[in-house]
């Protein structure tokens, strides 16, 4: 009889899947999950297609510290390196590699997995995913990585990353933009739901600046995209039964996060000095009502 040919882990397999290896590792004594092996530090190496390109100098030194007081509680994931059988490639934990580096650890303790390049990218992405590591440009750039090199649809990745196909698609249009307007997504001037206004414009680099400048809100700044060159702040509501609508930075803030988050208007109005108050999400399509819907089911 022919040996059963192995059958090939891919995309589909989803998350829970994917990462069965390593979920089902043995706990060690003090309840930490038990590495493989521990390697020199030198004979690991980074993944080249890791979808990470920043690390914030802060959280770095913040890691190191903690390195050097407790160690590397949680192993590296790795696997033999294509290139150097004698190397070991990240595929998930470069973070945790370049702040053992600055807390002069030696070696590291890695769970070795064999990952072909379509999973190691995949599980880069959802690791880094899972952990808010990445910003809007960096899981753009890793959605599009999936597409070109490995052939995926928005589709397909939408249900094995357990996204909605319009997140995705959002991100994705956010490449569209210079590189320049990119940046400042990237370094947090500017946020995706103000980035999205800008991509159909004729002069985003200059709207972009606008907006940093005058800290106009995602509704502002859509009207300054659609030719609006001095956009009138709206209104202020009245106020009723002591809701606060003198809105400080902190909640602006918040509204802009989660307006970028769910792709929709948010408007959070909070009364004065007490702890309740109301939030608002503003869908223009019935597309995005479902993939409210969706979102908020979740956490039934």
């Amino acid at each position: 009889m022919a040996p059963r040919k192995e059958q090939r882990r891919g995309l589909g397999r989803g998350l829970s899947a994917l990462m069965a290896d390593v979920e089902t590792v043995e706990p060690s004594e003090a309840g930490r999950p038990r590495a493989d092996r521990v390697v020199p530090i030198e004979r690991i190496v980074p993944n080249p297609d890791q979808p990470r390109r920043s690390f914030t100098p802060a959280q770095l030194d913040e890691l190191a510290n903690s390195i050097r007081t407790k160690g590397v509680i949680q192993p590296l994931i790795v696997r033999v390196d294509p290139a150097d059988p004698e190397r070991f490639q990240i595929v998930a934990g470069e973070r945790r590699w370049r702040a053992a580096q600055m807390a002069q650890l030696h070696e590291l303790p890695v769970l070795v997995r064999s990952f072909d390049d379509t999973e190691v990218l995949e599980v880069a992405i959802i690791e880094n995913i899972q952990r808010a590591d990445l910003n809007p440009i960096e899981e753009a750039l890793g959605y599009r990585q999936l597409m070109n090199k490995f052939g995926h649809t928005q589709e397909k990745m939408a249900e094995a990353l357990g996204k909605s196909r319009s997140h995705i698609a959002n991100l994705l249009r956010l490449l569209n933009l210079p590189e320049s307007v990119q940046d400042m997504v990237t370094d947090g001037r500017l946020s995706a739901g103000h980035a999205r206004t800008l991509i159909t414009a004729e002069k985003p680099e200059a709207l972009a600046q606008a907006i940093v400048a005058k800290g106009l809100s995602v509704r502002e700044a859509e009207r300054l995209a659609k030719g609006d060159s001095a956009p009138k702040p709206q209104p202020r509501p009245r106020a009723r039964d002591g809701m606060h609508f003198d809105k400080d930075a902190d909640t602006k803030a918040l509204e802009g996060d989660l307006s970028a988050a769910l792709g929709m208007p948010v408007r959070i109005d909070h009364k004065s000095g007490g702890e309740s108050g109301s939030v608002t999400i503003s869908y223009e399509t019935l597309e995005q009502l479902d993939s409210l819907c969706a979102l908020l089911s979740t956490y039934r």
